[in-house]
């Protein structure tokens, strides 16, 4: 295929520090395959492992890689929130920073974006076997209860491998502070009348670090937000403005003068 519009890549980080150079390693691989122009944006949500130490270093080699880093831990809905609205090219994708999938999978959710016209593509896993029964039990409830809310059919709701076009950003509002806000970014696009296909890919479970999402604490937040914002998601309106962000997060650039400049130091 050739070459798409502008991408920005974007990935949350919480401890991370075992993933981080793997994973941007592998996206300045996949992406200059695809695009002229593109971008990969790390947002670090509070780390208290060296995930800090490890993004600065790449930054300073990298020139494509930003990096966003929150003073205080803003939960998977605040890192979201900051990486999709830093994000500046045409087509936007999120993924973990595990890579739960095959990144080489982006050129086949492209092709299937420019073909079907679509403003989004959700990725759903062929086989989740590996997470164990527990995992699987949640998640089957989880995505039949929103499927029963808010009339959507959507496999994997919270899977994290999304690609959509920067005109459902600027639509959509997101408000959800915990891991809710994956339901809530896709409900409130079908809503808004954004085309929306699934595909499926291979599914490829963290080996490294501790995954949080089925945790009760996790799960709990999850619900209460649900209950929260329902009204909300189930009639969304659109955005009058693009969400901003606070003016205690700073990005990371290639040198130290221009991350600096970024802090207000100079």
């Amino acid at each position: 295929m050739g070459k798409s519009p502008s991408i920005s890549l974007f990935l949350p980080a919480w401890n991370e520090e075992d993933y981080v150079e793997r994973t941007v390693s592998r996206a300045m691989e996949v992406l200059p395959r695809l695009s002229d122009d593109f971008e990969i944006i790390v947002v670090n949500d509070a780390s208290t492992d060296r995930t800090q130490e490890v993004c600065e270093a790449l930054a300073a080699r990298i020139p494509q890689l930003r990096v966003i880093t929150h003073p205080v831990n803003l939960k998977l809905g605040g890192a979201m929130r900051t990486g999709l609205s830093a994000s500046t090219k045409d087509i936007v994708v999120y993924s973990d920073m595990d890579l739960p999938f095959d990144l080489k999978e982006l050129e086949r959710a492209l092709h299937l974006m420019k073909y079907l016209e679509a403003d989004m593509i959700c990725a759903f896993r062929f086989d989740r076997t590996s997470e164990g029964p527990k995992r699987i039990v949640y998640s089957f409830a989880y995505n039949m209860l929103i499927r029963t809310l808010f009339g959507v059919h959507v496999k994997d709701i919270n899977f994290s491998f999304k690609v959509m076009h920067r005109r459902v950003l600027e639509a959509v509002e997101l408000n959800s502070q915990g891991s809710f806000i994956d339901a809530e970014l896709v409900v409130k696009a079908i809503h808004q009348g954004f085309k929306v296909f699934q595909m499926g890919v291979d599914y490829f479970p963290r080996t490294r670090g501790i995954s949080t999402l089925s945790s009760p604490a996790v799960i709990a937040k999850m619900v209460r937000e649900l209950v929260k914002l329902y009204p909300e998601t189930r009639h969304p309106q659109a955005a009058k403005r693009p969400v901003r962000l606070p003016p205690s997060v700073a990005p990371l650039h290639g040198s130290a003068r221009e991350r600096d400049k970024a802090r207000g130091h100079g």
